[in-house]
């Protein structure tokens, strides 16, 4: 069972605009003691953004130097076809499951969604995330739809970021047995009694996340919102600043974003 801090990586970048692996190494390293898990190329990695070989070199370098920590691709592509091919190459890399959004295709019934990871599951066998999210895809997994989905097999976890407390406490309230990861870090302790924490934040400061997710309290959010006020993960751009406070660092070898369309 998931639990814990599980930091969605930034994509490092050398300045040719390559995956730099040494950078990889250097974060997984720095992040290794206080995490329980990795998940490359999600949104705070640009993964929707990654070429190919861009996603591809990122969950190889951080299968390579996980060290035992389990690896969760992120997989955000506009079609289901598209995500199943994906997970297939998720699963030969080594990855230990795959965190997957709804299709890019606004308005989409739930019904449709529901057959999106039940096509998934049944294409491929990886263990799943379901990653609940409405910026990039423009879909808002109902209560009902996502209690259904966590009863197809080998669902692992949820990435929970709606938006709203008052939905992950619904479902966390529901006892689906499936671990409920918060993706907001914000809303941290609203959304107490969540399984885990998966945000931006824990590429910066996972302790202080463990320390929130061990005693929750006020003071703590407070403390959480104003660093990350000042780390600008607020931001609509908040990758590019977690990796310029990571250049600074000396983790990273550059600050560079992933060319393409924004959110």
């Amino acid at each position: 069972m998931y639990s814990g801090t599980i930091v969605p990586l930034v994509t490092p970048l050398t300045a040719s605009g390559e995956v730099s692996e040494p950078s990889v190494r250097r974060l997984v390293d720095s992040l290794r003691p206080h995490v329980s898990g990795l998940m490359p190329a999600l949104t705070t990695g640009e993964g929707w953004k990654l070429s190919d070989r861009q996603w591809r070199d990122v969950v190889t370098y951080t299968v390579r130097h996980a060290a035992g920590l389990p690896v969760i691709a992120g997989v955000q592509l506009p079609s289901t076809e598209q995500v199943i091919e994906r997970a297939k190459v998720a699963q030969a890399c080594g990855a230990s499951a795959v965190a997957v959004t709804t299709p890019f295709q606004p308005d989409l019934s739930q019904d449709e969604i529901y057959q999106h990871y039940a096509d998934l599951r049944e294409a491929v066998f990886i263990p799943l995330f379901i990653y609940n999210e409405k910026a990039l895809s423009g879909n808002q997994i109902e209560l009902k739809t996502l209690l259904r989905i966590c009863e197809l097999p080998d669902v692992v976890g949820i990435k929970e970021s709606s938006g709203s407390a008052e939905f992950t406490r619904s479902l966390i309230a529901a006892r689906t047995k499936v671990p409920v990861f918060e993706g907001w870090e914000n809303l941290l302790h609203e959304a107490a009694g969540v399984d885990g924490f998966i945000g931006p934040l824990a590429n910066l400061e996972p302790e202080l996340a463990n320390a929130m997710l061990a005693d929750p309290s006020a003071a703590r959010q407070k403390e959480i919102n104003a660093t990350c006020e000042r780390y600008g993960l607020f931001l609509d751009d908040w990758y590019r600043h977690a990796k310029k406070e990571l250049l600074q660092r000396g983790i990273l070898d550059t600050d560079l974003a992933v060319e393409g369309v924004e959110l």
